[in-house]
């Protein structure tokens, strides 16, 4: 498995094939070609295994919902995501009941091969894209699908519209031998993550880091430096996993942001990665923040 959970997808995205309407048609009849189910946000996933559950182009005999979306291609064969949330008992309708499943991909994450786990994130994400925007955000008008899935058209102000990535940083801020979790409200147990936070307009990823953990933690930081990042597709984020070195110690709690904050020590956060203590629960392996984490733990 991936450290990075929802990367290492070995899907060509063919971005020039995407325009070409010819054969993006061609392929949708072809017999070949495999079309990933997506009710709900949730992607279908055989019973039998944890692998996603491909359809045949069959599919879409009677679909009339949205259109696919072109996911890539693998040894030659064409792959798509069919948003079919308006059907309502799909496991009925389309015969999977005991067959497949569509589980919360977030759950489903931990189980699914690497590469599936990395396919279904893309699904997820441009098929929810795709149902938040059926109208151009500058004149209201409806938009037409473009791209294999990839664009959306206006017809009225010929304004040309593309999924967007919203850009987040969390980082892991250390002092020494201990580091900085916050926790939010609703959390389960004692558990604390890295602090994060969206990149505002005008921001370099250095400076989002800085300010995120100076207005949730009353901390500052130096040496900020990037490590790792993460597909977040719930509904749409760029996880840009960061270290920084604190410059001040004491916390300022921003109780709008955080219901509580605290330094952890490296053994506190050891401990924590292997279940569960009296004091800490860490984000499961799934999450990034466990990547920083356990990264800053061999560390030591």
């Amino acid at each position: 498995m991936n450290e990075i959970v929802f990367s290492g997808s070995s899907l060509d995205r063919l971005d020039a094939k995407r325009r070409d309407r010819e054969w993006l048609q061609t392929q949708l009849i072809e017999d070949a070609t495999r079309i990933l189910p997506v009710w709900n946000l949730s992607p279908l996933v055989r019973s039998d295994e944890p692998r996603l559950a491909w359809a045949t182009p069959a599919i879409l005999d009677d679909h009339s919902g949205p259109d696919p979306i072109l996911l890539g291609a693998s040894d030659g064969r064409a792959h798509f995501a069919l948003d079919i949330s308006a059907v309502e008992e799909p496991l009925e309708h389309y015969g999977w009941d005991g067959v497949a499943t569509f589980p919360d991909l977030r759950a489903a994450s931990g189980t699914l091969p690497a590469e599936d786990a990395a396919v279904a994130a893309q699904a997820r994400h441009i098929v929810d894209w795709h149902s938040r925007h059926g109208h151009c955000p500058g004149c209201g008008a409806a938009t037409q699908v473009r791209d294999g899935g990839w664009s959306r058209f206006c017809t009225d102000c010929s304004t040309e519209h593309f999924p967007r990535t919203d850009p987040v940083v969390i980082m892991l801020v250390t002092d020494g031998e201990r580091c900085l979790l916050g926790r939010q409200p609703g959390w389960p147990g004692n558990m604390y993550s890295a602090l994060a936070g969206f990149v505002e307009g005008g921001e370099m990823l250095e400076e989002a880091v800085a300010r995120e953990v100076g207005e949730e933690a009353g901390i500052s930081v130096k040496d900020v430096r990037y490590v790792a990042s993460q597909p977040w597709p719930f509904p749409a984020s760029l996880m840009m996993g960061c270290r920084a070195t604190a410059t001040s110690t004491e916390i300022e709690l921003d109780s709008h942001e955080l219901e509580s904050a605290d330094w952890f020590s490296r053994d506190e956060a050891r401990a924590a990665l292997a279940g569960p203590t009296d004091r800490l629960m860490v984000p499961p392996p799934m999450a990034i923040a466990h990547v920083l984490l356990r990264r800053w733990v061999e560390e030591g």
